[in-house]
């Protein structure tokens, strides 16, 4: 066994290289092991291959958490700008693309090659495959048993993620360890994730698949683990149910058992503005048919659905009655449908849940049971919303835990 480390960081994602490469620059003797034998997967296949590595509005607000005001501290400073002058310093170009989000022009690989080059900067040792059988807590000291022999360490620094994406060797081992020594776990769930639903709930999704629309979403309520949300964005059809960005926002605040709220005509942008009630009350549309009429404001294929529902297909909207107007209009603007479930794990984005915050300072990410024991990163009980928030948080607790070590 080689002399301690001052810390050895268990896992070599997004928050692990970071946190390593900044107390490395600080002077600290860092060791970074990591089972699977190409480090940096998760970030490398992120953002379609060009990783939205932050977001340029990243706020508390953002994130959920059972303590929502947990994350204050690390994102206060470390906040996203930070990231980008970093990004910028390497030479990275970069867009902006949908509400602040934040991607590489060309290659994730690119933030991969950056951690490596700024762990190099702190004579930081990264061993890979290596993986961690047992860690034990002795005196002033910890022990890690690892494939290749044993090390010690002054500090440990959980950062292996989360469960989403097992195909790249995802595990819960930061949960496991939490678990070990007596640490509080929310339970994980999938997040970011799409949502399926029955023949019988949605029984005309195969002739749907492939429409996107741009939708106002809500899921949640205030009552539930991690209250309620409502956003506006786009939402896909698929042959399973129903994805997008709007679908994964919502995924994360949706209960089992309970519906999501749809207003389909809720995130039209229309010089002027759009006003639903013009759509449903315009006398000058008595000729036309009822899904001519759907189809001023849906793909062709919505409004058909749509009409088809209500047995107003083919009849002229002079014939539909008041009454079935409104249902109509209610149907279309507040679309509530229960969910059978979510894509699983194979297709999250990332976990909910994880090590309860209550068991960590907020400032240093270190256990408040047991001094010189770390958790950053995705298996902390903090999740962002789609955009590039969840790289902030790896970032930021990262940089809060390498200033506390």
């Amino acid at each position: 066994m080689s002399k301690a480390w001052d810390a050895i960081v268990v896992g070599g994602g997004a928050a692990g290289l970071f946190c390593a490469g900044v107390a490395g620059q600080l002077g600290k003797k860092v060791l970074v092991l990591d089972h699977a034998p190409v480090l940096g997967e998760k970030i490398r296949i992120s953002g379609g291959g060009r990783c939205n590595f932050t977001n340029v509005h990243s706020s508390p607000a953002n994130f959920l958490s059972l303590n929502p005001h947990f994350v204050k501290s690390a994102l206060a400073r470390y906040p996203s700008k930070e990231f980008i002058k970093l990004v910028t310093a390497h030479g990275i170009n970069y867009h902006e693309k949908h509400q602040g989000q934040l991607f590489c022009d060309d290659s994730a690989k690119q933030i991969i090659e950056m951690l490596f080059s700024e762990c190099a900067k702190g004579k930081v040792t990264i061993r890979n495959p290596v993986s961690v059988q047992a860690i034990a807590h002795e005196g002033e000291h910890w022990l890690l048993h690892t494939s290749e022999g044993a090390e010690k360490t002054k500090t440990v620094v959980m950062a292996t993620g989360g469960l989403p994406v097992p195909a790249i060797g995802a595990t819960a081992y930061s949960l496991d360890i939490a678990k070990q020594f007596g640490l509080e776990v929310v339970e994980p769930r999938p997040a970011l994730v799409p949502l399926s639903f029955t023949a019988e709930t949605f029984g005309n999704l195969n002739e749907l698949a492939g429409l996107s629309v741009p939708v106002r979403i809500a899921s949640g309520s205030k009552g539930h683990r991690y209250g309620a949300c409502r956003f506006n964005e786009d939402l896909l059809l698929t042959h399973k149910g129903l994805s997008g960005p709007a679908v994964l926002q919502a995924s994360s605040y949706w209960v089992e058992g309970e519906p999501i709220h749809i207003d389909w005509l809720g995130a039209i942008e229309r010089p002027g503005g759009f006003n639903c009630d013009e759509l449903f009350n315009n006398e000058e549309n008595h000729l036309k048919l009822t899904e001519t009429i759907l189809a001023s404001v849906l793909p062709q294929r919505l409004a058909k659905a749509f009409a088809e529902q209500r047995n107003l297909m083919g009849r002229k909207w002079a014939e539909v009655s008041k009454k079935d107007r409104q249902a109509l209009k209610e149907l279309i603007t507040n679309w509530s449908v229960k969910p059978a479930g979510t894509l699983g794990w194979k297709k999250a984005e990332v976990m909910l849940g994880g090590v309860d915050t209550k068991e960590l300072d907020g400032q240093t990410m270190m256990s408040r049971k047991l001094p010189g024991l770390y958790f950053i990163g995705e298996c902390v009980d903090v999740t962002g919303h789609l955009g590039g928030h969840n790289f902030q948080w790896a970032w930021a607790s990262g940089y809060a835990c390498a200033q506390a070590l």
